[in-house]
């Protein structure tokens, strides 16, 4: 009877965590109940549970707080300082009139995408995009809402999980368990991001015109700092968008010194070790050297930049706080005898290998609310078995990483909060795009993915 409960409420307390969400409550009040549910129905010691689970474990919320703290600052005060300087507004412009307006979709999707797919984490793409994105869904007339959407499918899907050669985590991490390449099955991947890729664009543009033929346009947030374009004269777009080309060229070149095998010695090469060893600290430094170069440049910030960079800190707070609690839920969650039986379950279901690995990497990460640690739990408790049942470990790598980006994005993902904060919507008026972009778009591209691979196709 206790085992039928502890299960119950497991499963109660992700059911409850969502529906808050979706009811617009407080996440970080919200992750709290909903542990406490777990611990309570799981008869986890309450304390331990607390501290160990909830706010300092592994997954814990102050242990995610800490980590990313530097990098939640720095993203928040480059975006204060290129939305108050006008700079995020001349590069929308100059988008806007290349390319017009009703491309704005298209144009944040295909620039998160670049950004995500050179390394770019995405919490940085996110605060980043969010001041030129405001003056594109501005002059473009764009809800919001798709603006999350296009964010989301950019940023957080084919990037991600399936595009050969991503340096992600998700990707990364499945190619250190099963000892592959990042290019592991090259078209599988393809097929699968393709797939994503397309069928997004496609619900972006149908969305974009059933706004327009209802009227439904722009609404900004109540911390949103938009600049009037007619006001006073904004900085030349090529000046606007160096500081984007300072932060992405610093975090990016490591990477390419590395790529074209160049010979560096001496404190170049210590500097080189640090900067490809340091995922968050030197995306952090990255960006606080764009905001430094923008603060120097740009007039309107020149003289009151710490001002603005000390309210792009406190930008930071709420968005990292909100995500630290939801990954603090999952801390505890893993804790349950009865997350271990449902990885048991996953593995005995009888249905083929990999729509097996589908629904336990899916259950994994849906329950978690994160694609890479549910592939990290995936990879340490299940690899090894599917493996001996005579998968391809470069065809796991691939479908397990395409699907762990799925069910990971349900209300309670600490990266759809983030967003969802960042953006100043709620999961009621953000969520049914993000959603579909996020959970029903890469479920669709994993099934297809699978079935190439059950064609031979790798």
């Amino acid at each position: 009877m206790s085992d039928f409960v502890g299960y119950a409420g497991l499963l109660a307390s992700v059911f409850l965590l969502i529906w808050l969400a979706l009811r617009g409550i407080d996440i970080i009040f919200a992750a709290l109940l909903s542990a406490i549910v777990i611990i309570l129905t799981n008869q986890l010691a309450f304390a331990e549970s607390l501290l160990s689970g909830f706010a300092l474990g592994k997954l814990g919320a102050f242990t995610f707080a800490g980590k990313f703290f530097l990098l939640f600052a720095a993203g928040a005060i480059f975006g204060r300082v290129m939305g108050d300087s006008g700079a995020a507004a001349s590069v929308a412009l100059a988008l806007i009139r290349r390319m017009g307006a009703e491309k704005a979709l298209i144009v944040t999707t295909l620039s998160c995408a670049l950004l995500t797919y050179g390394g770019v984490v995405v919490f940085v793409v996110i605060f980043a995009m969010y001041p030129l994105g405001l003056q594109l869904l501005k002059e473009a007339n764009i809800p919001k809402r798709l603006f999350c959407a296009a964010l989301a499918l950019g940023a957080g899907t084919f990037t991600l999980t399936a595009l050969p050669g991503t340096p992600s985590i998700q990707n990364v991490i499945s190619a250190t368990a099963l000892n592959t390449s990042l290019f592991a099955a090259p078209w599988l991947g393809m097929i699968g991001g393709i797939t994503m890729f397309a069928l997004g664009l496609w619900y972006l543009e149908t969305q974009r015109r059933l706004a327009h033929d209802r009227a439904e346009g722009f609404e900004p947030g109540p911390r949103d700092q938009l600049i009037d374009v007619n006001a006073e004269p904004l900085p030349h777009w090529v000046l606007a968008v160096s500081p984007l080309v300072v932060v992405l060229g610093t975090i990016m070149l490591p990477r390419l010194f590395l790529a074209a095998g160049a010979a560096v010695t001496g404190s170049a090469a210590e500097l080189l070790e640090f900067a490809n060893n340091q995922p968050v600290v030197w995306p952090s430094i990255a960006l606080l050297l764009g905001s430094v170069q923008a603060a120097l440049l740009f007039p309107r910030v020149r003289y009151r930049a710490l001002l603005v960079m000390g309210r792009g800190t406190q930008d930071a707070i709420l968005p990292l706080i909100n995500t630290a609690a939801v990954i603090g839920f999952a801390g505890v969650v893993t804790q349950t005898q009865g997350f271990q039986t449902f990885l048991t379950l996953a593995i005995d279901s009888g249905l083929p290998p990999l729509l097996s690995v589908f629904g336990s990497i899916s259950l994994i990460s849906a329950i978690t609310g994160s694609a890479s640690g549910g592939l990290q739990i995936f990879m340490q408790t299940l690899g090894p078995q599917y493996l001996e049942m005579g998968l391809e470990p470069e065809v796991l790598h691939r479908v397990a990483t395409i699907a762990s980006g799925g069910f990971d994005s349900l209300p309670h993902c600490g990266a759809v909060v983030a967003m969802l904060t960042i953006t100043q919507l709620t999961h009621k008026q953000a969520y049914r795009d993000v959603g579909v972009i996020t959970v029903v778009i890469p479920v669709i591209a994993t099934l297809v993915t699978i079935g190439a691979a059950s064609l031979g196709i790798r």
